[in-house]
């Protein structure tokens, strides 16, 4: 009668709660706090398959039917994590709004959620703005580069694909014909059925240069082109390759960051942009009036000289021109992209005599640098307030 309610006792023990000791601190969970997308498997089911694995796991190498009653277990603990973090985390995971006191204490919380792979409550902890643009008449999200994941990108097209040509016989997908957005929703956090256009913020240091011709004609935008370096560009590179295959177009590049360092097949190609099948290594800019610009530090604006009819920057404040414009002699040159905002468009080119689709950063906002003197100012003094 003993033995019969040994395996009862068992699965009752799998109803129960968690009891974890993090940094110290003991903690009792309830098992349905881990009910939200992305929060299952999680560190616990996964480390310690003792308390969530099935009942005839649970004690390998005894005889079950021997025991009178469940073995007394050490409740599990963590003690390199903080239990003060931990307590923040489990308080989200009840449905409070995240209180993000500051970034350094954001980078505490995504550390801690990412160690105990809580995915979804990892996504409402990444920076993000969703707002809707009256101008454009659509909704916006606001991302960072490094936080984007592969599940998240979409495209939204322009028109329906009946409204434009197919751009070859046979296209690799219906998508390949249409021009559009790049947007996004946060995994399992967002509805993936709202279109968000996205605009992606690079802002991990000098790791963008944006690339000035000699001379620019009068045009409502300006063409240039932008190099990538250092982790930027092996990001750029895979957002590309997952916006190409979301669109069916071929790519050459694999899909996702850790396949870059395998150094076998498609990854022992070189990192760039040209190998994701939507853009050269060159990556084409597309910047209009509505572009917010701060050049050296100060604000500027596209604008048209009546007299040249070229396009150029010019500075809001003593109205002078840091490029083009006016200006009589301009040579090919390059600045450095502090941070920025970039909506992503991909659209059909001429390209080596082939018609192919591409992706095409459009300014939003820039910060930059033409000259080192500059960032040289701008660079703090060590233990200075």
């Amino acid at each position: 009668m003993l033995t019969k309610s040994v395996p009862r006792l068992t699965k009752q023990l799998f109803k129960t709660d968690i009891f974890i000791r993090i940094g110290g601190t003991p903690f009792q969970i309830p098992r349905d706090l881990f009910s939200s997308p992305g929060d299952s498997p999680n560190y616990f089911s996964l480390g310690f398959a003792q308390f969530l694995s099935t009942p005839s796991d649970t004690f390998p190498g005894l005889d079950r039917s021997a025991l009178l009653r469940p073995p007394s277990i050490s409740p599990p603990s963590a003690p390199g994590r903080s239990g003060e973090t931990f307590a923040e985390l489990i308080r989200i995971l009840q449905g409070y709004a995240p209180e993000i006191r500051n970034e350094v204490h954001r980078s505490q919380l995504l550390r801690d959620a990412r160690y105990f792979h809580l995915k979804g409550l990892e996504q409402k902890l990444i920076p993000c703005e969703i707002s809707y643009n009256l101008k454009r008449h659509e909704s916006e999200i606001l991302m960072r580069l490094e936080d984007i994941r592969q599940s998240g990108v979409s495209f939204v097209s322009d028109k329906p694909l009946g409204d434009l040509e197919s751009l070859s016989p046979n296209p690799a997908s219906s998508l390949s014909a249409r021009a559009g957005f790049v947007s996004y929703a946060r995994p399992y956090t967002d509805d993936h059925s709202q279109t968000n256009i996205l605009v992606l913020e690079i802002s991990n240091g000098e790791s963008t240069t944006l690339h000035l011709p000699a001379w620019a004609p009068n045009s409502l935008f300006l063409n240039l082109r932008a190099m990538f370096h250092n982790s930027t560009l092996a990001r750029i590179t895979s957002l590309f390759s997952v916006v190409a295959s979301k669109m069916g177009l071929p790519a050459t590049q694999p899909l996702g960051l850790m396949y870059l360092q395998t150094g076998s097949g498609v990854a022992a190609q070189p990192v760039s942009p040209a190998n994701s099948g939507v853009s050269e290594s060159r990556v084409r800019v597309r910047l209009d009036r509505d572009c917010a610009l701060n050049i050296d530090g100060e604000a500027a604006e596209l604008s048209v000289d009546e007299t040249s009819g070229r396009v150029g920057f010019k500075r809001e404040g003593d109205a002078k021109w840091a490029w083009g414009g006016a200006r009589e002699k301009d040579e090919e040159t390059e600045w450095v992209v502090k941070r920025a905002h970039w909506r992503l468009r991909v659209e059909p080119v001429e390209f080596d005599g082939e018609k192919r689709m591409q992706v095409v950063l459009c300014g939003v906002k820039i910060e930059a640098f033409s000259v080192e003197s500059r960032r040289n100012f701008s660079r703090g003094f060590l233990g200075s307030s």
